[in-house]
């Protein structure tokens, strides 16, 4: 192998190795633009589309120690995506993007929590909220018993402000004959 491959392989598996998550994508047939607009989406969400070879994701199949079920992926134009931090996000822009390529574009499966899994789960895996959207409907839990109880003691208060003066004025009548008996 030549020096310049040997640089470029390193590379790639260093990459890889580096990533928390690796996408595998069938892009053939896709149109640049839309290409460029997976690149786009993905930098948003801090990851990485590399176009590679077969023979080197094979190798870098073999150095991160990934199943023989990766070798059947490993046929046809082939992407990966790489990165850190939320796998959700990047398995709906990838599923996003599969949707818009009008079957052109496909899954193949994905490293993903030290496992290899197929397209069936990287699809389910998009469907899965994001943190955000996780911590939004835990605020929103937290939050709901107060705002029950602000509203039940709001209607509590409009209805017994009402009633509260005549309340008032009943309650001094019927304390005077009890404290007048116990003066004498």
């Amino acid at each position: 192998m030549r020096i310049e491959k040997i640089a470029i392989l390193d590379e790639i598996v260093a990459r890889v190795k580096d990533s928390e998550y690796c996408f595998i994508v069938n892009y053939g047939g896709v149109s640049v633009a839309q290409l460029s607009k997976l690149r786009a989406e993905l930098r948003k969400v801090e990851s990485r589309l590399l176009v590679v070879k077969n023979t080197y994701l094979a190798k870098v199949a073999k150095e991160k120690g990934w199943s023989d079920d990766v070798n059947a992926m490993l046929a046809g134009p082939t992407a990966v995506v790489i990165g850190k931090g939320e796998p959700t996000a990047v398995a709906k822009a990838i599923m996003a993007f599969v949707k818009d390529s009008a079957g052109k574009a496909s899954v193949k499966g994905a490293d993903y929590d030290s496992k290899i899994v197929d397209a069936a789960m990287v699809e389910a895996l998009s469907k899965v909220p994001g943190k955000n959207e996780l911590r939004a409907t835990l605020l929103m839990l937290f939050k709901e018993p107060a705002t029950r109880l602000a509203r039940v003691l709001s209607e509590k208060a409009k209805k017994g402000g009402e009633a509260a003066p005549a309340a008032e004025e009943s309650a001094p009548a019927a304390e005077a004959p009890a404290e007048a008996p116990a003066a004498e």
